[in-house]
């Protein structure tokens, strides 16, 4: 069965409705839940938590929650100009698989009494412009920057884990699959040729990556 072709128009609609529905809350549903990678599918509710420590979860959550949006808009643009056919389907693929994460760190956020970051529709263009770029680079390139980006993250949830409380089952069942899907990510993209990044692309993504997580865990 052959693959249908779309048009220029087809496509660009479809990337407008990703956008639509990756920053309108309650839009994207997950295909998983996070009980059933958590060692604690019956993990109670953080309302135990004292007011600054829930304070803090629901500023991280809103990092993580933002840094899936950032992941939807850069896989959206590195497919909207891989050259290859594979590369390009490997993106959306991870878009699809990054959306659970997207709508575990919203419900989460929902849980703790907080709304998502009012800032995610400036990071998701710009990401989408930094993935496209990637793409019109090269798709070695295009997948390097894949593998740095989820190298990154899982940094992030690594450190995002040793703050949140040891009670808060909830949160770190979510955190602990989010990680173990970003690591998966990251290796598939080296394992299909991805470069590495120059030394002063990846201290600047890092320097990126510090902005967001300082403005996003605030506004």
């Amino acid at each position: 069965m052959t693959e249908r072709r779309l048009s220029p128009l087809d496509k660009l609609l479809a990337r407008a409705d990703n956008a639509l529905r990756t920053l309108t809350p309650g839009t994207i549903q997950a295909e998983r839940t996070p009980a059933h990678a958590s060692p604690a599918p019956d993990a109670p509710e953080a309302g135990t938590l004292p007011s600054d420590k829930r304070r803090h979860v629901l500023g991280l959550m809103r990092i993580n929650h933002t840094g899936e949006v950032c992941a939807q808009a850069l896989y959206q643009g590195q497919a909207s100009t891989a050259s290859l056919p594979h590369i390009r389907h490997a993106m959306e693929e991870s878009a699809r698989e990054e959306e659970d994460h997207l709508a575990w760190c919203e419900e989460r956020i929902q849980e703790l009494g907080g709304v998502p970051s009012k800032l995610n529709p400036l990071f998701y263009a710009m990401s989408y412009a930094v993935g496209a770029t990637a793409g019109l680079i090269g798709d070695r390139w295009s997948l390097g920057f894949v593998t740095e980006t989820e190298n990154q993250v899982v940094k992030h949830l690594e450190s995002h884990l040793y703050q949140i409380p040891e009670s808060d089952l909830r949160t770190r069942a979510i955190l602990e699959q989010m990680k173990t899907d970003e690591l998966k990510h990251a290796v598939t993209a080296k394992d299909a040729g991805g470069a590495d990044l120059p030394l002063p692309v990846r201290h600047a993504m890092t320097l990126m990556s510090k902005v967001m997580t300082f403005t996003t865990y605030r506004i």
